[in-house]
């Protein structure tokens, strides 16, 4: 199988020259001044439940095109109706058929943190994704070198936004460590393969156990069983849920059963 991590990564710098010839620092800076922002890793942290993570995708490179009908604003309102922590917003454009707009059209509407679920390779994203409202990035380490994930890491701290550092495997996982003031997101989804296996999170949490910050289990979780195997084997209560919440038939029931999963 082609590595879609490449593709993507490579499809992204492509992308940001041209938005960053689009918008300089200057509007993104003008624009930030007017956003209203809350401390995603804190209200996770403060949340004695199970906190759910929801996402807003209307397709991924495994899934294809997930609902036909995508109106953000309303699978916002549902997600935060039914309990959800923070919300998580692709705004990847070709493959995730995501935008940076949804996120500033939801922080009109609602006041709930958001994760700018993305790849980010430039420390200019920060600004960029910042300017239309998100609270939280993402840093994948499988998409950069260690210097590049360290000046981006710097570059969300200056811009007081929370950062998940997302791992897919052991040594992803040591590297992560160095990140004392992120959350730690464990990807159940090869990146390079889109194979799927709970048990990542399993045999990666031994490994990030002593992190300080809240650590996510992300990917593949389908229901109710899936989440309370993870929490049992590993005490783990923050899931990152997209797709199977954006498939069922019934989500407001299957977000009930999963914030109840520690009762």
């Amino acid at each position: 199988m082609t590595n879609i991590l490449e593709k993507i990564i490579e499809e992204k710098k492509q992308s940001l020259i041209l938005t960053k010839k689009e918008k300089s620092f200057g509007v993104l800076e003008k624009n930030i001044k007017v956003q209203n922002f809350f401390n995603f890793k804190e209200t996770i942290q403060n949340n004695k439940g199970i906190s759910l993570i929801s996402e807003i995708k209307k397709a991924s490179p495994s899934a294809g095109i997930l609902i036909n009908d995508f109106n953000h604003l309303d699978i916002a309102e549902m997600y935060i109706n039914n309990g959800a922590t923070c919300l998580s917003v692709l705004t990847e454009e070709k493959y995730f058929l995501g935008k940076l707009d949804y996120i500033q059209d939801i922080k009109k509407k609602f006041k709930i943190p958001i994760l700018a679920k993305d790849f980010f390779i430039d420390p200019y994203q920060i600004a960029l994704s910042k300017s239309y409202g998100c609270d939280c990035i993402l840093i994948i380490i499988a998409a950069l070198n260690g210097s590049q994930a360290d000046e981006i890491y710097s570059e969300a701290l200056k811009h007081n936004l929370s950062v998940i550092v997302e791992v897919h495997d052991q040594k992803e996982a040591e590297m992560a460590l160095k990140y004392d003031q992120a959350l730690i997101g464990i990807n159940n989804r090869n990146l390079k393969t889109l194979e799927v296996s709970l048990n990542n999170t399993i045999s990666i949490f031994e490994i990030i156990k002593t992190h300080k910050g809240p650590i996510i289990s992300e990917s593949g979780i389908r229901n109710e069983d899936d989440a309370k195997y993870i929490y049992e084997k590993t005490g783990i209560k923050n899931f990152l849920i997209g797709e199977s919440l954006l498939k069922s038939d019934k989500p407001d029931e299957l977000m009930r059963k999963l914030i109840q999963i520690n009762q």
